[in-house]
């Protein structure tokens, strides 16, 4: 089994990204909705400079998250940097991901986000059932702890016994499974051994008084490639 795919969420500072230009990373994520995250698009064409001058085999694939964005906002994004992934965080729906597939050369991530530590079936078979019309139109989802404020990256968990449902549902339908929300390198080993996700993604947990910090960073890779 391949190690699990490693996205590193948040990033703004241009040094920060070129210190961790030896590492085994899959995805970079810059962030375009309303944030302390949030970044510009030309501050994103900065940032995207630096991963081709990634040491690894191949680089990082650049990730923008948005919240329920218009076409046009995204159009001038992918024309200032252009984007591997557009990582969906609100209420898009199904036919809005098929119009962002068809009109960009991108992969589309589709966040799945729950109240901290809500679980139970019912609230599962609706989501799922809801997550059907989303089959053929995105390429991953992205399980993560719903904030009031900006969606996902609160740096809380959610409760992970509601995973296998969604695995098995992305995996009848050929799409990749990631999981965020609350991740650090004390807790991911034990995710990705429990529930083998395709990737995983952290930002608070990599996260120093607000800030990204390159030990955290190292240490969170090294434990996911370990897993």
């Amino acid at each position: 089994m391949l190690p699990a795919a490693v996205k590193i969420c948040g990033l703004q500072d241009v040094e920060v990204l070129k210190s961790m230009i030896n590492l085994p990373v899959d995805f970079i994520g810059v962030v375009f909705a309303n944030s302390r995250r949030q970044i510009t698009p030309e501050q994103a064409a900065e940032l995207r400079t630096v991963l081709f001058e990634w040491s690894t085999e191949e680089r990082p694939k650049l990730a923008g998250v948005f919240v329920n964005p218009t076409l046009q906002e995204l159009e001038y994004v992918m024309q200032t940097a252009p984007l591997d992934v557009i990582q969906l965080h609100g209420q898009e729906s199904a036919a809005f991901c098929k119009q962002v597939k068809e009109r960009w050369d991108a992969h589309v991530f589709k966040a799945v986000s729950f109240p901290k530590n809500e679980s139970g079936q019912d609230a599962n078979h609706t989501a799922l059932h809801s997550l059907n019309a989303y089959a053929g139109c995105i390429d991953a989802i992205l399980l993560d702890t719903f904030d009031p404020l900006y969606g996902g990256g609160s740096g809380k968990t959610f409760a992970w016994e509601r995973i296998p449902a969604y695995a098995n549902w992305a995996d009848q339908h050929g799409i990749a499974l990631l999981v965020a929300g609350g991740l650090q390198a004390e807790n991911v080993q034990q995710l990705i051994r429990t529930y083998r996700p395709y990737g995983v993604d952290v930002s608070s947990g990599v996260e120093t008084e607000g800030l990204k910090d390159i030990t955290k960073i190292k240490a969170f890779v090294e434990r996911v490639k370990q897993a």
